[in-house]
């Protein structure tokens, strides 16, 4: 999907809003992936939803049990999309003919925006997605978030064990709505444990072991061999990705009447404007029935669901001193104890000892503590932050290492400023630097090679070129990671490569987590896919949105020099 579709996705993420597989033990729905089993990237098949009868009668996005009956949800695979080469960057002339990959630097990988949710919280906003058209407040997919996740890991442990990893980012947006239970649920997929994706009571809508969205189960966990850090975003930290959590929000959190709100994107009273009550999944129910949603004057008492103290909204800082009850590496995945007292969620890490190449994690989230003119879930810098920034890649430049951004906000992407979406996804007003004044100043590190980011639940590539035409090497790259909630429900790996003409080729490509047929994440691609046809969704580049490319950046004379003879042999 590119930008003129945003408004019809994400009108909550436009705002702030702007808003697995089958299992590891004996228990799991069908077969797991065997250990040796060769998995793909889009580079080698993709994902085609089947075209949709031309005249289905109206359905509803929440009419889960007519999907099947009416051609929604079915897909095949299709042909893979080659990298395509990417010379914007480089000077007038340069065609790249000729140049061969020399030797792999880095591989790792990205995924990002899983919001992880717990459906039967009394204080989600599936009223706005399913009344209102908005998929990002409601999508069948949802009652399957720890599942996909755990699919993604199980996809990436395949992947490692044909070309090892060597570190993985977590761009943000690992939770729906700042709950500490769903936050546990993302930890505890990633570290391998029990996970039990059913809040309040429990309940087991189809009778009998993991066969069904609420049954307990194994995770396969992340191989210990892989080091995996985490980027903040907007939804970890606050209530639907939009407001710090108020008195009112948080009771409802943890308490077991739904909530009651109007609209809050037109309302000035935002959190305190009243009308609607929000509704919950119904977890006795196969397909996950909405109940207690609707105009308050439609009800005679108050919609309730048994409550649960685990769905307590989490402050930044209580955010990062999750992962440090982590049995996954690195210890806190790049917060420390002294980080999260503090509630600072930036810091540094150099994937190999022997590779002059670092990565500056970015907390580019609004700090919602203090007041604010704009909406929360814009990207945001404060002062202390951006001179942080600025410091670590003076440090980065000067001590001569590529410098990778990682930041669950993008920067400057392409969109017209005067349209609706187009302030939606500029950065906020409330920011101590604009987005034109960061530019400026990141255009002076001819290290800086990469700026990758989620959010916008696209897969998306953005030249960020230099300003001076005779200095290409100010120019960086920016990649964006698609939603692993949301179809294509795609991941990215990257390999960063020396060139025999000594620039770089950055080799970026979006994966399919592995669906067997029967499994709980097969009926989760279905329910993504089936969304967005009912919410007429067209992911664009065809097909399904998917960004392979190769992006060659120029470097220095100096780095050329210091990373010549650096590398492992690339094998062909």
């Amino acid at each position: 999907m590119r930008i003129k579709h945003i408004m019809q996705v994400h009108p909550l993420l436009i705002f702030g809003f702007l808003f697995l597989f089958n299992l590891a033990c004996t228990k799991s729905v069908g077969p797991i992936i065997p250990v040796n089993e060769k998995v793909f990237t889009t580079v080698d098949r993709t994902i085609v939803p089947d075209q949709v009868p031309v005249f289905p009668p109206f359905l509803n996005p929440n009419d889960v049990s007519k999907f099947t009956q009416y051609g929604y949800g079915f897909w095949h695979y299709g042909p893979g999309v080659p990298y395509q080469k990417r010379i914007d960057l480089m000077p007038a002339g340069y065609t790249g003919d000729n140049v061969s990959n020399s030797a792999l630097f880095l591989n790792f990988f990205s995924f990002s925006d899983i919001h992880i949710t717990d459906k039967e919280s009394p204080a989600e906003a599936i009223y706005y997605g399913y009344k209102w058209n908005v998929l990002s407040g409601y999508s069948p997919a949802m009652l399957y978030t720890t599942h996909m996740l755990d699919a993604t890991v199980r996809t990436i442990n395949s992947l490692h064990k044909q070309k090892s990893f060597d570190f993985g980012l977590s761009m943000g947006d690992a939770i729906n709505s700042s709950q500490y239970n769903e936050l546990r649920w993302f930890i505890d997929v990633l570290d391998g444990k029990m996970i039990n994706p059913d809040s309040g009571i429990k309940d087991d809508p189809n009778p009998g072991p993991n066969n069904d969205y609420q049954d307990e189960y194994q995770a396969a966990g992340l191989d210990n061999s892989i080091k995996w850090y985490q980027t903040v975003g907007n939804h970890d930290h606050f209530w639907m990705g939009m407001f710090p959590a108020d008195t009112y929000v948080t009771g409802k959190m943890t308490g077991s009447s739904i909530l009651d709100l109007g609209n809050i994107f037109t309302d000035p009273l935002g959190l305190a404007s009243r009308g609607f009550y929000m509704g919950v999944i119904d977890g006795k129910t196969i397909n996950g029935e909405i109940v207690g949603a609707g105009p308050i004057n439609s009800f005679t008492a108050p919609p309730t669901v048994p409550s649960d103290k685990d769905r307590r909204p989490l402050l930044l800082n209580e955010w990062m001193g999750e992962f440090s009850k982590s049995t996954s590496l690195p210890a806190g995945h790049g917060f420390t104890p002294a980080m999260a007292a503090a509630g600072f969620a930036n810091y540094t890490f150099e994937p190999k000892s022997d590779l002059p190449i670092k990565v500056i994690v970015l907390d580019n989230t609004n700090s919602g503590t203090q007041p604010v003119t704009d909406a929360y879930g814009k990207g945001f810098l404060d002062k202390q932050r951006y001179d942080w920034l600025v410091a670590e890649l003076d440090k980065g430049q000067a001590e001569g290492k590529l410098m990778i951004i990682s930041a669950h906000i993008p920067i400057k992407i392409k969109v017209d400023p005067s349209t609706l979406i187009g302030q939606a996804m500029i950065w906020s007003h409330d920011s101590y630097k604009s987005e034109d004044e960061m530019l400026v100043k990141l255009h002076t590190y001819p290290n800086l090679i990469l700026w990758t980011s989620g959010h916008r639940h696209i897969s998306a590539v953005t030249p960020q070129p230099s300003p001076d035409p005779t200095k290409p090497e100010l120019g960086f790259w920016e990649v964006e990671t698609p939603s692993l909630r949301e179809f294509p429900q795609q991941f990215r790996t990257f390999q960063i490569t020396r060139n025999s003409d000594n620039t770089i080729s950055i080799f970026a490509a979006d994966v399919d987590p592995v669906a067997l047929d029967g499994s709980l994440v097969a009926k989760a691609r279905s329910f993504a896919i089936a969304a967005n046809q009912l919410f007429k969704i067209i992911q664009d580049p065809m097909p399904d949105g998917v960004v392979n490319v190769e992006l060659i950046k120029k470097i220095n004379p100096d780095m050329q020099l210091k990373l010549k003879d650096l590398g492992a042999p690339i094998i062909k």
